[in-house]
């Protein structure tokens, strides 16, 4: 009988301890559960549609006829952005439902600041791990932000990436585009002395500012749960979870019916507060006088500011404090303003004036202390 050689023994071990075979599943993608994610999120997509979409959900790119009758000069605006750390309340809260809201805010209103209608967006989703209704609930809150700004969704990406992220933890972002007509771009160069600056009330703290919101919380102690006494019976996470107010059709109806003479300018009030974003919005020799008595900050930034022991001068820059967008127009297209967002419900105020600029001073420069406020 013959001996088995060394080759047969080195090619019996290796059977024997070879791996067993790889796919894609096994190193944490289910292909299947994306798949499924898909056609959960289809119904919330439909919602969106607007008539110059072309072909439906699942193609390798979104496809929108723009309508050259209305825009015969067309400037297309484009803008991206994410919602930050406000992302770790919804997770821990399992609350998934409205952060897409946030997402469309902070992309959509950085494109009527121009003047531009939102016309579509595309969406990014990452996660750990693709948990089909979670991911369907993210998007139909993108999908409701769309509604609420006008705009199609017309595409997007989630993807899966095991071993990067925790099963748990996403991320998304978004990418919106706009179009106006060349000869009614709105921006600094329209703004002139004596403009009036109408502020437009924020939600709450909106999608800035949630990295020092946790660390506030944490240092404090305080849960989610907790129900401060400012808060009126609402939990800190259901106060801080509120969404961003999306303000582009009100924007747009104020253009519609001021014109160009009356609305020049708006700026959102996002990351940098209310100076830093106002003063974008300056061109070079003028500066903005912004009276705080005309408003008191919400309930939510005085709970944080004694939570933290937070100063004025570190909380303005860090939160919007109440005003989430505002609009420059001229001196005599202000009552008219007020009155247009008073019928569309938002609550609106004179902020302050445009004046012209003094050498050595900042350009927005705030006075006076808030109206009815402990800090």
């Amino acid at each position: 009988m013959s001996q088995p050689s060394d080759l047969d023994s080195a090619a019996s071990r290796s059977a024997a301890t070879s791996p067993a075979p790889v796919s894609y599943a096994s190193a944490g993608v289910d292909i299947e559960a994306g798949e499924r994610a898909v056609e959960l999120m289809k119904a919330s997509v439909r919602r969106t549609a607007r008539p110059e979409v072309l072909g439906g959900l699942g193609g390798f790119a979104g496809l929108f006829q723009l309508d050259l009758t209305r825009y015969p000069r067309p400037v297309l605006a484009t803008s991206t952005d994410g919602v930050g750390t406000k992302l770790v309340l919804a997770q821990q809260l399992d609350r998934h439902d409205t952060i897409g809201i946030d997402l469309v805010a902070m992309v959509i209103d950085d494109l009527v600041v121009v003047g531009a209608e939102p016309l579509f967006m595309t969406d990014y989703i990452a996660t750990g791990k693709v948990v089909p209704e979670k991911i369907a609930q993210i998007v139909s809150g993108i999908a409701e932000g769309c509604v609420q700004a006008g705009c199609a969704l017309v595409g997007g990406e989630t993807a899966e990436h095991p071993g990067v992220m925790g099963p748990d933890d996403y991320d998304i972002s978004g990418a919106g585009t706009g179009v106006v007509n060349a000869d009614a771009v709105l921006g600094a160069d329209r703004v002139r002395p004596g403009d009036a600056l109408i502020a437009i009330g924020s939600s709450g703290v909106h999608s800035n500012g949630y990295s020092l919101v946790r660390h506030v919380l944490a240092t404090a102690g305080w849960a989610l749960s907790d129900t401060p006494a400012e808060l009126a019976g609402r939990s800190l996470g259901e106060e801080l979870l509120t969404p961003t107010r999306i303000y582009a059709r009100d924007c747009l109806r104020l253009i519609a019916d001021g014109g160009l003479a009356g609305v020049h300018a708006f700026s959102h009030i996002t990351g940098g507060g209310l100076a830093a974003n106002l003063e974008r919005v300056l061109p070079p020799g003028l500066s903005a006088q912004v009276d705080r008595a005309t408003w008191s900050p919400l309930p939510i930034f005085q709970v944080l500011a004694r939570a933290g022991a937070i100063e004025r001068a570190a909380l303005e820059p860090a939160f919007n404090l109440g005003v989430g967008m505002v609009a420059v127009v001229s001196a005599g297209y202000a009552e008219a303003a007020l009155e247009l967002l008073a019928a569309c419900e938002l609550t609106a105020w004179r902020l302050g004036v445009v004046t012209a600029g003094d050498p050595g001073q900042s350009r927005v420069r705030l006075s006076g202390d808030y109206a009815a406020s402990s800090f």
